[in-house]
């Protein structure tokens, strides 16, 4: 699979997406102008990921902000790796968030309580 490496920005995450070495993660902040055409390439490799995922898959969130219309998206991300779950692979998701960030420590709860993943949360 090819892998995807987006370098951030103060509006867009950086993405890496590498299936051979195990590597997924979003970092940064997300508040792309047209969020469907940002996140568009990540749902797709996701979905191409799902169909033969590794046995094991850790991906971490190290979101510093995101806005209400990449909360959806970082929703269907979790879906999809729920999805690989239930397909008999090992997911973990681990949230990170700064300790004074109270806002991005409850949106990793939340999410926590939406998909039925096991969600480290990681607080630093």
């Amino acid at each position: 699979m090819d892998i995807i490496n987006i370098i951030g920005t103060d509006d867009i995450p950086s993405v890496i997406l590498d299936a051979a070495n195990g590597k997924f993660e979003m970092s940064g902040r997300s508040l792309p102008e047209d969020v469907s055409a940002f996140y568009k390439p990540i749902l797709d490799w996701m979905d191409k990921y799902s169909e033969s995922a590794n046995p094991k898959t850790v991906f971490d969130f190290k979101l510093t902000y995101f806005n209400t219309a990449s909360s959806k998206i970082i929703l269907d991300i979790l879906m999809k790796l729920e999805a690989i779950s239930n397909d008999g692979k090992e997911v973990l998701i681990k949230w990170h968030f700064p300790a004074e960030d109270e806002d991005m420590e409850e949106a990793g709860e939340e999410y926590s309580e939406i998909v039925d993943v096991p969600f480290e949360k990681v607080k630093y």
